[in-house]
């Protein structure tokens, strides 16, 4: 009997019952912890681009992409913040009255995480 392209290329059958069927294996990832923003990427991934999801984890390279995503939009959060606390003279205000500087680094805070989700986690 001939071989099939499969075979060709170095793949391989096996019999369940009936059937060939073909051996197929995912490349193993190395392991890398994977944050809150590399969980809601994740999340996005699988639910609105589902053939980048799909070829990202057949093609063992979902697990680098999402920890990549993850430090990315970190760093991007702690600049995002650092500018903003500047332009705001939130540091100043820490001395002056702790309750304005708290309510002022929770806004600068959602601001950054609108700003990241927008531009790298959703995008």
């Amino acid at each position: 009997m001939a071989k099939s392209i499969f075979e060709q290329l170095g793949g391989a059958y096996e019999q369940q019952g009936d059937y060939l069927l073909p051996c197929l294996t995912v490349p193993a990832e190395k392991e890398q912890p994977i944050g809150v923003w590399g969980q809601r990427h994740l999340r996005y991934l699988k639910e609105y681009r589902r053939a980048t999801y799909i070829t990202l984890l057949t093609s063992g390279k979902l697990n680098d992409y999402l920890a990549d995503i993850d430090r990315q939009t970190q760093e991007r959060m702690e600049r995002l913040t650092e500018q903003m606390k500047r332009a705001q003279g939130a540091e100043q205000l820490k001395a002056e009255n702790a309750l304005e500087w708290v309510q002022r680094m929770n806004n600068i805070r959602a601001c950054a995480k609108e700003i990241v989700e927008r531009e790298i986690i959703y995008a």
